[in-house]
C-alpha cells in the first residue's frame, strides 16, 4: 500500500512567531504531538530544552543557519573525507532513528547537567520519524558494525533543522553532518536550520540572521518532507574534496 505524503499545516495554532519578542518563548504546554511538532516547525517554531512535565515552544530573536552553497570543509577533515573515514565509517539513513535520538539524550554537553531530550521529546519525535517527517543519519563503524554517531532533524522542503548529534567515535559526528549535507544538496534542499551556532557549526560555515529573516526564508523554502532513502549511502558527498 502507498505510503500517504505527509503535510505541513498552514494554518496554526500557536501564536506569531514575532510574538516571542527579545526572549524568543512563544508559549508552554504540557502535550507535546507530531501534529503539534508540525504546526510548530512549519511556522518558525521548535521545543526549547524543557522538563518532561512540559514543553516550551521558542522562535529565537537570532537564528543559526548554514546555506549549503556555503558549507566550508576545514582542510583537516576534508584529508580524513578522502583518505581515513570511508574506510572507516559508513553512512546510513533512516536505520536507528530510535538508538540515535536516544544517544543524543544521553551524550554529555558541556555546561549542562542533564538533556532537554526527555522522554516526552523521544516519544514524540520517534513517532514524528514513523510518520515521515523526522529523519536520522547515522556513521556506523565499518570494523565493528555498531553505531560510532549520528544526528537527527526535521526536513521542510529545502529546509533541513538540525536537532542534535553525538559520537562515540572521533570524527563520526563530523561524518554524518557531511554525509547529510551531501545527501540534502542532491536532493535540492538550501538551507540547514542549526537553532544556534556551535564551534562545530560555526566551523562549517554556520552564522546568525535575524528571525524576520529567517521567517522569510522559511516561507520561500517550505515544502513537505523529503523522500529520503532508507539504508546504506555510498554516493552521498558531492563537494569538491
Amino acid at each position: 500500500m502507498t505510503k500517504t505524503m505527509p503535510h505541513y499545516p498552514e494554518e496554526s495554532v500557536f501564536p506569531p512567531a514575532e510574538s516571542g519578542g527579545d526572549g524568543g518563548v512563544i508559549g508552554f504546554s504540557r502535550d507535546l504531538t507530531p501534529g503539534m511538532l508540525a504546526d510548530a516547525y512549519r511556522h518558525g517554531i521548535f521545543p526549547w530544552p524543557c522538563e518532561e512535565s512540559y514543553v516550551i515552544w521558542a522562535s529565537p530573536p537570532m537564528r543559526g543557519v548554514l546555506p549549503l552553497n556555503r558549507l566550508h570543509i576545514p582542510d583537516s577533515l576534508r584529508r580524513c573525507m578522502k583518505k581515513q573515514y570511508p574506510e572507516r565509517f559508513e553512512l546510513r539513513v533512516n536505520t536507528a532513528f530510535d538508538p540515535v535520538i536516544r544517544a543524543c539524550a544521553a551524550a554529555p554537553r558541556r555546561g549542562q547537567d542533564g538533556t532537554w531530550i526527555t522522554g516526552k521529546i523521544i516519544s514524540a519525535y520517534c513517532e514524528f520519524h514513523r510518520l515521515g517527517f523526522a529523519h536520522s543519519f547515522e556513521t556506523f563503524d565499518r570494523a565493528t558494525g555498531e553505531l560510532a554517531g549520528g544526528l537527527y532533524g526535521v526536513s521542510i522542503g529545502g529546509i533541513f533543522c538540525g536537532e542534535s548529534m553525538f559520537h562515540r567515535v572521533a570524527g563520526a559526528s563530523k561524518f554524518a553532518f557531511l554525509g547529510l549535507a551531501g545527501v540534502l544538496r542532491a536532493h535540492g534542499v538550501e538551507l540547514i536550520d542549526t537553532q544556534m551556532v556551535t564551534p562545530l557549526t560555526a566551523s562549517f560555515g554556520a552564522a546568525e540572521i535575524p528571525r524576520s529573516e529567517y521567517l522569510a526564508l522559511l516561507e520561500r523554502l517550505h515544502g513537505d518532507p523529503l523522500r529520503l532513502p532508507s539504508g546504506k549511502i555510498t554516493d552521498f558527498f558531492p563537494f569538491p574534496v
